[in-house]
């Protein structure tokens, strides 16, 4: 069975970096609010004693995150400072294709379709100033949402986002956007763009 500890730092994870507010941890897991802040002060206690662990858990009104220690924050500016889309990831271009046809999207939504966490493919696609924090959605938690930018519509030779392929089953279905359809469409436009720049 597993532990009080393993769920909360479950949650914790799933979360990302909206993190989750400690009385939806003690709604999921059952356990009291008191006992929720014990919890947590033994994974801080856990992960700071530990050398091996480069996960910290940050707590701020009424909120935890799973964050990251930081003296890795150089090797992270590193990783997610990647030059150009051509190093972005499956899973990068797959956020990015969603952000594209659904924004302005939450990060829950975009995870929704994706069926995976996507923060970090958030990160590292706002470091290259493709898609952008657009404010924050009027719900409980008040989660941040997204939506491309102008470089982005640069970067793909787009005048507007009228010129993104249409995708017939958003508008004739109302059905959940499958994530490989949408990466399809959105690479066909990459590919043809580059084809027009390879014939000029």
């Amino acid at each position: 069975m597993e532990s009080n500890l393993a769920k909360i730092e479950v949650l914790l994870f799933v979360s990302g970096d909206q993190g989750i507010e400690i009385s939806e941890l003690a709604e999921l897991t059952g356990i009291m609010r008191p006992a929720i802040y014990s919890q947590l002060e033994l994974l801080q206690q856990k992960y700071a004693a530990d050398p091996d662990a480069g996960l910290f858990v940050l707590l701020n009104h009424e909120k935890a995150r799973l964050v990251t220690k930081k003296s890795f924050a150089p090797l992270l500016r590193a990783y997610f400072a990647a030059p150009n889309t051509a190093s972005l990831s499956r899973a990068a271009m797959e956020t990015l294709a969603i952000v594209a046809y659904r924004q302005p999207v939450t990060r829950v939504q975009i995870e929704e379709i994706r069926g995976t966490s996507s923060s970090g493919s958030l990160k590292r696609l706002q470091l290259l100033e493709l898609i952008q924090k657009q404010g924050r959605l009027n719900v409980p938690g008040r989660p941040n949402v997204y939506v491309t930018t102008e470089s982005f519509l640069n970067h793909f030779g787009l005048k507007s986002l009228d010129e993104l392929p249409p995708f017939p089953q958003a508008e004739q279905l109302d059905l959940p956007l499958e994530a490989d359809d949408l990466l399809e469409l959105f690479n066909n436009k990459l590919e043809n763009k580059e084809k027009e720049e390879n014939f000029d």
